[in-house]
C-alpha cells in the first residue's frame, strides 16, 4: 500500500490489548530531522516483543504513549535526508531499525546511524526482518562465550531468532542441540544442528544426545527452559535467556537481547553473513500492511519457522 502525496499509512493502536486493537491510519509523512533519513519502507519484520508491548505486558520497561505506532525492523529506499546526513542520498537502498515504534508504515524517519546499506543479494523481506532477530541472536551467542567443540542446547531453535542462533553456533564450531518441533528436524540437520524434539521426554533426550553433559544453554522460549538448564547443572553464567527475565534474576543467568547487539558493526556483520549465504534467514510468510492483525495471529501461535515480514 503506497502513501498519498501528503500522507503515509501506519499501524497504530490507541490502548493496550490483543491484536484487534491494531489499525491502519492515514498519517502525515514524517519529515527527517537534521540527523535522520526518510525511508520509503519496502519491508518491515514483526517480532514477539511488539506483541508484549502492545498488550501492556512490558509497560513498566517500555511505556507507550497513545496513539502508539509499532515496529522496529525495516528496509527501504531513501527519499530524503536531513541536512547533517552525508552517508546516504535519495535512491539508496538501506536496512536498519527505528526505536520510535514507527517501522510498520509506508514511510519512517530514522537516524542515519541506525541504518546500513542493503546488500543487493538480500531480498526485501529478509533485509526488513534482519535487525531484531540477527542482533538478538548475535547477543545471545556472545553472552555464553561458545568455544569450539562445546555442546550448546537451544530452545525454540527453529524460530526467527533460533534459526540464526543455531547457524551462528555452528560457525563457532559448536555442537548444537536444537530443541524444536520434529517437523523442523530436516532443516536443523541441514544447518549443522542435532534436532531434539520438545515434549515430556526432553530431559531424557538431551541426556542421551549429550552423555558427557551440556556446556551452555540458550533459551529463546520461556522460563521452563531456564529451569531445565539449572536442573541439568549448567552454570548460570553459561545460561542465556532473551525472554525469561524473572528466572534470569532468580538464578543469576545472562539475559542479553537486541539492545546488546544494536551496533553498526554487528548489524553490518550479520547482513554480510546473510548476503554471503553463511547464514540463512528463513521467511515464514509475508503480509501486506493492512493485514497486520493476520501477521500477528500467525506469529503468536509460536510455531513459525523463521521471520514474518510486512510489505507496505
Amino acid at each position: 500500500m503506497t502513501a498519498t502525496l501528503d500522507h503515509a499509512r501506519a499501524v497504530r493502536f490507541d490502548r493496550f490489548g490483543d491484536r484487534d486493537v491494531l489499525y491502519l491510519a492515514d498519517v502525515p509523512i514524517p519529515r527527517p530531522a537534521a540527523d535522520e533519513v526518510l525511508v520509503e519502507v519496502r519491508a518491515a519484520g514483526i517480532n514477539p516483543g511488539e506483541t508484549a508491548i502492545r498488550s501492556g505486558a512490558l509497560h513498566h520497561r517500555f511505556p507507550a504513549t497513545f496513539p502508539s505506532g509499532q515496529g522496529s525492523d525495516l528496509a527501504g529506499v531513501v527519499l530524503e535526508t536531513g541536512r547533517d546526513v552525508t552517508e546516504f542520498a535519495p535512491g539508496d537502498e538501506v536496512l536498519g531499525y527505528s526505536w520510535q515504534r514507527s517501522s510498520h508504515a509506508t514511510h519512517a524517519a530514522v537516524p542515519a546511524t541506525q541504518l546500513i546499506r542493503k546488500p543487493r543479494e538480500l531480498s526485501w523481506p529478509v533485509a526488513g526482518s534482519l535487525y531484531v532477530a540477527a542482533c538478538t541472536a548475535w547477543a545471545a551467542v556472545n553472552a555464553i562465550g561458545p568455544q569450539p567443540g562445546e555442546t550448546v542446547a537451544v530452545s525454540a531453535a527453529a524460530g526467527g531468532v533460533g534459526s540464526i542462533v543455531v547457524q551462528l553456533l555452528a560457525l563457532h564450531g559448536v555442537r548444537v542441540l536444537a530443541i524444536a518441533s520434529p517437523t523442523r528436524a530436516p532443516w536443523l540437520t541441514a544447518h549443522g544442528a542435532v534436532p531434539v524434539p520438545y515434549g515430556d521426554q526432553l530431559t531424557v533426550d538431551l541426556t542421551i544426545a549429550a552423555p558427557h553433559g551440556i556446556d551452555a544453554f540458550i533459551d529463546l522460549f520461556g522460563p521452563q527452559y531456564v529451569q531445565l538448564a539449572i536442573d541439568l547443572d549448567i552454570p548460570p553464567d553459561r545460561i542465556e535467556t532473551i525472554i525469561s527475565f524473572e528466572k534470569a534474576a532468580q538464578y543469576g543467568t545472562k539475559n542479553a537481547g537486541s539492545a546488546d547487539g544494536s551496533t553498526h558493526e554487528v548489524l553490518t556483520k550479520m547482513a554480510a553473513h546473510a548476503a554471503s549465504g553463511r547464514i540463512e534467514i528463513p521467511i515464514a510468510a509475508t503480509y501486506p500492511l493492512h493485514r497486520v492483525r493476520d501477521a500477528f495471529a500467525a506469529l503468536e501461535q509460536r510455531h513459525t519457522h523463521g521471520k514474518i515480514s510486512l510489505i507496505p
